[in-house]
């Protein structure tokens, strides 16, 4: 019996002495983070090679769309793997999935976008999962583009819903109007104590990929109109609904900042060519992107300045323009007839715009 009460104690010790550690690992990042705040950018750095990476073995999380799962699909390659961003000037805090679901504990988090923000919010609760491998996780998905994801143990719930333009859209086929100046769905966002947006790459579609007929703003109504202008009104739309209806005392937003694609090689080598993401299998070396700074990225950092209660910018487009290897290419869901140099393999980059929205969620 004195045995056993023994082994109690050492192990009831050893726990304690864990959470002491874990507390001062925490206080010990955020004051190396207190004393960078300052002068660093944590969004301008470079990509290096870290063995310690992935955050996550894709086949540890049962729920990857398959488009994304570039490692099941057959990529043979795995250095794109290994990647870590490192911000110039300082560090940043490596993501704590357990940290995270603890400060997540009876709240929502919601992406609401398009497709990329579906793969930020696969790549998130990856992360979450790993992290906590054992608890009991439910995941639903409604026909009406709503995904929930939720760990009951700690009352979190990380939900992704569909919405490509953010503005709507009405009318049958043939008639379909999107209204850069309405928003109908935001009683859903109202519903979440951390909002992520996202929108930009639908606004390019055209042909049978357009999901609308017709444009409006205001009492003019058009066939077509510049995509960035349209664009810019509708993230204009979307700020002026944030400032009259969301309380920044009671919810935090984030902009996800806008992914880019690798269809055309000149955008990142001086050899130029018609080459794509097709074959890449290493970053763009260095902090400079040659195609430069992204037209819609630069929309929404100008719109988000003239807000009453701006947004927090992800600002992902520059670490992302330097990935030219992280997409699924061949080995998603088209294969070889559909390459896809927009999406992102899970694990990948979308992980460490996890570890920032980490960051600036908890420790900024």
């Amino acid at each position: 019996m004195m045995r056993g009460a023994a082994s109690t104690e050492v192990v009831a010790v050893m726990v304690m002495m864990l959470a002491v550690l874990n507390q001062l690992e925490s206080a010990a990042a955020n004051a190396s983070l207190s004393s960078n705040k300052s002068s660093c950018n944590i969004y301008r750095g470079s990509w290096v090679y870290d063995n310690s990476y992935p955050l996550y073995d894709s086949k540890s999380c049962p729920f990857i769309e398959r488009q994304f799962n570039c490692k099941s699909n057959g990529r043979p390659d795995q250095g794109y793997l290994k990647y870590r961003w490192q911000p110039s000037g300082c560090n940043i805090t490596r993501f704590n999935g357990l940290g995270f679901l603890e400060r997540l504990k009876g709240k929502k988090l919601m992406f609401v976008g398009d497709s990329l923000s579906l793969n930020q919010w696969q790549s998130l609760t990856c992360l979450l999962h790993n992290a906590s491998p054992k608890a009991k996780f439910t995941m639903t998905r409604s026909p009406s583009g709503l995904s929930v994801f939720s760990f009951p143990a700690y009352n979190a719930t990380i939900m992704f819903s569909r919405n490509a333009f953010l503005v709507d859209i009405v009318g049958a086929p043939s008639k379909r109007v999107m209204k850069l100046d309405s928003i109908s769905t935001g009683s859903l966002w109202k519903t979440a104590d951390v909002l992520v947006f996202n929108s930009w790459h639908w606004w390019l579609h055209t042909g049978r990929k357009q999901p609308w007929d017709a444009i409006e703003y205001g009492n003019v109504t058009v066939r077509e109109m510049d995509r960035l202008v349209a664009y810019e009104k509708a993230i204009r739309t979307w700020a002026m609904w944030i400032d009259q209806n969301i309380d920044p005392s009671k919810t935090k937003v984030f902009f996800q900042g806008v992914s880019p694609d690798h269809a055309r090689s000149n955008d990142w080598s001086k050899q130029g060519g018609n080459g794509s993401c097709i074959g890449e299998t290493k970053p763009v070396t260095g902090s400079n992107y040659r195609a430069g700074p992204h037209p819609a990225e630069m929309v929404v950092e100008k719109v988000i300045k003239t807000m009453k209660n701006p947004a927090r910018l992800i600002d992902v487009t520059l670490m992302s323009q330097l990935r030219k290897d992280g997409h699924p290419s061949v080995y998603g869901f088209g294969g070889h007839k559909n390459p896809d140099c927009s999406h992102w393999c899970l694990a990948g980059v979308p992980d460490s715009w996890n570890q920032l929205l980490y960051s600036e969620l908890f420790h900024s």
